[in-house]
């Protein structure tokens, strides 16, 4: 069963037009056309030395034929010059292409990271109902493969253009003409009129028995990398899986995974094995078919054995020039499904920009929201109405209530990642960090970790050890630079917490969310690290989601998520916590 063709994106645009769309590296860059330029002058002296070498075999089969030798080891030492000129022009032009594909490849990535990594665009992405799958493999691969098959065929399609341009005349000159028997008419050029008959039946039979390739490409780059996401995540989680005793049920998901790898590479032997026994058996007759095309012409006395060669040789030429789509088709193919893979990924980043909501920065140090309602993500159902919020400079506001009650995604409003369902909602102009209960730890070093998102370089190291000690990781203090630790598995979940309160005391935000940020804490050390964060930076505003009932003392006001509305709680009595080492 022929699988469905795969539409394009953004209304049914063609892969042409989407190609275009993502080569505007060279819309800029005057080096990429000249280096473009350079590669075309070799493909067209690779040309010229196999015209030359279309003499040449005139030359040295007549040479054979009349039995000169000296004739015979000059045309050797012709063939070796060309020869040696050949190799040297393929390599030139192999360095010189691959260093261009590099080029492309670069500007292509940084522009697909730069509009991924928008503010909110990858939570939004993931969280959309027609989501892309991996786009990390679409990043990596896809635009390598994109960028490297792009030239490859473009320049494949020109060299058979100029090829037969150059050959289409010395053909038509061989052939002569050809009495068709029983009709007496002349047919001249002949040959090139059966190259041309020859080259368009293999061309729409390798259309027809090919096409189903397009969408087996797709469906295959897609299970690959549905594959590898799952080796990556069992690898990430191994912990978890280990303590729940889940390998086996891993093991089994992995299997599902590489089962339709199997499936859909089992539908690409079968239509590569079609096309291949066409493809095969028509490069096989084409190296003996000139042959005989010109066979009359040759016993008729009309052709020398070097003019029999050199016809050959032309007819090839032309031949494969118009057979260049046979040749490519399975390049096409798949150059095809990796442009609507790309072309997907890009609409679909376009359209996860960052939503209209109905935030505004205001002129004045506060956070202030009036009617707010919290839509669910992906529909327009309320989850959490807010009739009013307001938070000041050095004030602690403590947002509580159930699981599911919708905290979590108040958060979320207030950060943009989705817009909200309606009121009005402004929020100072000044540096807001985002604390969630999750850490992300980078691959990187703790020095990296600590000035996320800035560069470690603004921050002393003085400071950083500091920031380290104030929240109990002061042991860690010397492996500021050690950037082969993977942080995510040697810190445990409260020394990942810890850490982020490091963060805090050095970066010294403005505005403070806490989104369950001592979760993974006892209660004594949550209530050091919060002392520490008020004495630290006393003129901070800090909004906090939490659920823990030691959390309202810590805080100047406590609002509670209750029947999906946020309501005034009684105010809280906050502690005095006694100054005191911090738990370990």
């Amino acid at each position: 069963m022929t699988p469905p063709e795969p539409r394009g994106p953004a209304g049914g645009a063609g892969p042409l037009r989407e190609a275009w769309r993502m080569a505007a590296f060279w819309r800029g860059d005057r080096r990429a056309w000249l280096q473009l330029a350079a590669i075309v002058a070799l493909c067209l002296a690779a040309v010229w030395i196999n015209v030359r070498l279309s003499a040449w075999n005139n030359a040295f089969y007549d040479a054979l034929q009349a039995r000169k030798l000296d004739e015979f080891w000059r045309q050797v030492g012709v063939f070796g010059l060309l020869a040696a000129a050949y190799i040297a022009i393929a390599v030139v032009r192999l360095v010189m292409q691959q260093r261009l594909v590099m080029r492309w490849r670069t500007s292509l990535t940084d522009q697909l990271l730069g509009a991924w990594l928008a503010p909110g665009t990858p939570y939004r992405l993931a969280g959309a109902s027609a989501s892309p799958d991996n786009p990390d493999q679409r990043i990596a691969d896809d635009v390598r493969s994109f960028t490297s098959s792009s030239l490859e065929l473009a320049l494949g399609l020109l060299n058979a253009s100029v090829t037969l341009v150059s050959f289409v005349a010395i053909l038509w000159n061989l052939s002569g003409s050809l009495t068709l028997p029983g009709l007496g008419w002349a047919v001249p050029g002949y040959m090139v009129w059966v190259a041309l008959a020859y080259s368009a039946a293999g061309t729409l039979l390798v259309q027809r028995l090919g096409a189903p390739l397009v969408p087996t490409n797709v469906r295959q780059q897609q299970v690959e990398a549905d594959f590898r996401y799952a080796l990556v995540q069992v690898r990430d989680h191994a912990e978890a899986i280990a303590l729940a005793r889940g390998e086996a049920a891993e093991g089994q998901r992995l299997r599902h995974r590489f089962a339709a790898i199997a499936a859909n590479w089992s539908d690409l032997i079968r239509y590569t094995k079609r096309l291949t026994w066409f493809s095969a058996g028509y490069d096989q007759l084409a190296s003996v078919f000139p042959l005989l095309a010109a066979a009359p012409r040759f016993f008729a006395n009309e052709l020398q054995l070097g003019g029999l060669m050199q016809t050959a040789q032309a007819f090839g030429q032309v031949q494969g020039s118009l057979s260049w789509f046979i040749g490519a088709y399975a390049s096409v193919a798949d150059w095809r499904a990796t442009v609507l893979r790309l072309a997907g990924f890009r609409a679909a980043v376009e359209h996860a920009a960052p939503p209209a909501g109905t935030a505004q920065e205001s002129l004045r140090p506060a956070l202030l929201a009036r009617g707010l309602a919290v839509a669910r993500p992906g529909d327009d159902a309320t989850l959490l109405e807010v009739p009013e919020l307001s938070l000041h400079p050095g004030e602690w506001l403590l947002v509580t209530g159930a699981s599911g009650s919708g905290k979590s995604s108040l958060l979320r409003t207030l950060a943009g990642l989705w817009p909200a369902g309606g009121g009005q909602l402004q929020l100072p102009d000044a540096a807001v960090m985002f604390v969630p209960q999750r850490p992300y730890l980078a691959q990187a070093s703790l020095a990296a970790l600590l000035a996320c998102p800035h560069q470690p370089g603004r921050f002393s190291r003085a400071a950083m050890r500091q920031a380290l000690e104030r929240v109990g990781l002061g042991g860690l203090a010397g492996s500021l630079d050690d950037e082969g630790a993977a942080w995510a598995r040697r810190l445990s979940p409260g020394e990942q917490q810890r850490l982020q309160f490091a963060r805090l005391h050095l970066q010294q935000p403005d505005w403070i969310v806490l989104d369950e940020a001592t979760s993974a804490l006892d209660a004594k050390a949550q209530q050091e690290l919060l002392r520490q964060l008020r004495d630290g930076l006393p003129a901070a505003a800090v909004l906090s989601i939490g659920h823990r009932d030691e959390l309202a003392p810590l805080h100047d006001r406590v609002l509670c998520v209750q029947r999906g509305v946020l309501r005034p709680r009684a105010a809280a009595v906050r502690s005095v916590v006694p100054d005191g080492a911090l738990a370990q």
